[in-house]
């Protein structure tokens, strides 16, 4: 027996038993006469003790030799510790250690198995395997695996089956690049690996089993921004015979009870923005509401004063934030600067601040009277103290830049607090979106979300209006999920893959299977996705995905522990008929 007990439960109440632990050697004090061991595994630290007048030569001399990482098996009696240590568990007790094993040595790690670590995060990612001996990363990966549990037992409760979908599936044109796997057995073609489970999914509503989930892997070949991976996990729901409502009802209140569960927040009902609006107000789809900083639309009151910059703008926009009239103008200059960076890509920043004297002053003083200046300050409702900040140009740009900013700020000053949430459904987004360098319509979803009924003529006269019959769910400025309610009529998915540019003989290549099935009976369905790491992260009340995940890419996709992706041999090509030629 290795163990009789982990190094997290032993107390007071266990004096005087004799016990058997097992882990790795976190520190060592050795004072000559007496060497204390901390004892770590999975649960915590036992404090080990041996000393001259109690433990024999031969086990003080291999005591000695232990080092930090070696694992090692100790018996010894639970005695009350002279010194305790109330940052631990089992800080009332100690082991008197009668027997020691060294059941494995260590080299010296490259970074310390410490809670605060000297190793750099490229570092720890080559040795993901001792980081994750650390508690910021395995406290991590046990909030994920609760998390899990919670969600099946939820959705097991409203009657959902868990299904496994294929990880080898057909490549498809819509979205972002498949990650492609050769067929040994079938020379010159391929699988793909599933960017999400979603035709399958609708197949298994056409197969009636009413309700699905699965926490399941996706993946997709795409251009890795800040905090993504190739590979992620989606919580991925199907339901039949529901509407709308029906599908929101289920997982706004999925997520009520992950809130109070795991933060203690408890919410009435999630309040709702069109897309429209959180364009309008907020720049971007998926709006933090923990914070003001709403737009205002200025072109009435800015247009037509000689100010060129204002004058030729599509749309002149901006934010009043509270309180920082007294920033400097280094402090404004930085702000300028960041957001002329090549990441947002704005020519310049107009600022206005309303002194705590009452004064109105500008960066644009020279074309706006302190009347004009005042105007603004009304339409935002501004006070002094107040410095609201404007952009102007191409209406699609500048709203995506001035969000960009608002939410720079909002880190900045503090306001996106990780133990405060505020979740929100944005509902009512386009169907399509017409791309000018391909000259055609894109899926704003994907090709098989429905219309809103209400919007189905348009799909004849103006395509580019018709709205989604789809839902997001944000929060904290992160959308965690997303759905639709599914096309199920054979016709109107045809007249979709018109609309998108597909060939009848593309679309029946691509989509054949589903259509087939559509055939037969396919009732009303509808489902959502969560994105589980960003879930996870966001509840724990961090954003970073990476460290939600047991063994993570680089930003380069890179797995640097295994060196992974890699050539591979010659032998392999040939098998699977493949010859590489690579672009120079």
């Amino acid at each position: 027996m290795f163990r009789s007990h982990t190094n997290g439960e032993l107390s007071l109440k266990n004096l005087n038993e004799q016990v058997t632990l097992s882990g790795w050697v976190q520190t060592i004090r050795d004072k000559g006469f007496m060497i204390w061991i901390d004892l770590r595994d999975r649960y915590g630290i036992t404090q080990l003790l041996l000393d001259e007048d109690r433990t024999s030569k031969e086990l003080l001399e291999t005591a000695k030799k232990l080092g930090r990482e070696f694992v090692i098996k100790v018996e010894g009696t639970v005695i009350e510790r002279t010194s305790k240590n109330p940052k631990i568990a089992t800080g009332d007790v100690e082991i008197l250690v009668e027997n020691l094993i060294i059941l494995n040595e260590s080299q010296l790690p490259p970074f310390t198995i410490e809670d605060e670590t000297d190793g750099g995060e490229e570092l720890r990612m080559k040795y993901r395997y001792l980081d994750i001996r650390r508690n910021p990363v395995k406290d991590k990966l046990v909030f994920r695996h609760k998390m899990a549990q919670k969600v099946r037992n939820y959705l097991s409760e409203e009657g959902f089956i868990e299904v496994e979908t294929p990880v080898l599936i057909k490549s498809t044109p819509e979205g972002a690049r498949d990650f492609v796997v050769p067929s040994r057995m079938n020379p010159g073609q391929f699988y793909a690996l599933p960017q999400s489970p979603q035709t399958f999914k609708q197949l298994l509503m056409v197969g009636g089993m009413d309700k699905y989930f699965q926490i399941v892997k996706c993946f997709r070949d795409e251009d890795l921004r800040a905090d993504r991976q190739p590979e992620f996990t989606q919580i991925d729901c199907e339901m039949a015979f529901v509407e709308q409502e029906d599908i929101m009802n289920v997982f706004e209140g999925m997520t009520k009870v992950l809130l109070k569960d795991i933060t203690g927040n408890e919410f009435g009902d999630f309040p709702r923005m069109t897309f429209a609006d959180a364009m309008q107000k907020y720049g971007n789809d998926k709006p933090d509401i923990r914070f003001g900083m709403e737009f205002h639309e200025l072109n009435d009151l800015t247009k037509g004063k000689d100010f060129k910059i204002f004058d030729d703008a599509e749309l002149v926009v901006g934010i009043n934030v509270e309180g920082i009239a007294e920033y400097t103008r280094k402090q404004i200059d930085e702000l300028v600067n960041w957001v002329k960076r090549p990441q947002i890509g704005a020519t310049g920043l107009v600022w206005i601040k309303f002194q705590n004297d009452g004064v109105v002053t500008s960066s644009v003083n020279k074309f706006y009277s302190e009347e004009d200046l005042k105007k603004i300050t009304e339409e935002f409702g501004a006070k002094a103290g107040d410095l609201i900040f404007v952009m102007s140009g191409n209406a699609d740009k500048v709203r995506t830049q001035l969000s960009a900013l608002r939410m720079e700020l909002g880190n900045r000053l503090g306001l996106r607090k990780g133990n405060e949430f505020a979740p929100l459904w944005v509902v009512d987004f386009p169907l399509l979106e017409f791309d000018e360098e391909s000259g055609r319509y894109h899926a704003m979803h994907h090709p098989f979300t429905s219309p809103k009924t209400e919007d189905f003529h348009l799909l004849e006269t103006d395509p580019g209006k018709a709205r989604a019959n789809a839902y997001d769910l944000v929060l904290n400025g992160n959308e965690i999920g997303g759905g639709s309610i599914r096309i199920f009529d054979r016709d109107l998915q045809s007249k979709m893959f018109d609309l998108l540019g597909f060939s009848k003989e593309e679309a029946e290549a691509q989509f054949g299977f589903l259509m087939n099935a559509f055939k037969y009976g396919a009732p009303p369905h509808g489902g959502l996705a969560f994105g589980f790491d960003r879930l996870v992260a966001i509840l724990d009340g961090n954003e970073v995905i990476r460290d939600y995940i047991a063994f993570p890419k680089n930003n380069s996709g890179r797995d640097v522990m295994i060196d992974a992706p890699a050539a591979i041999a010659d032998e392999q090509l040939d098998e699977l008929e493949l010859k590489l030629n690579l672009k120079a």
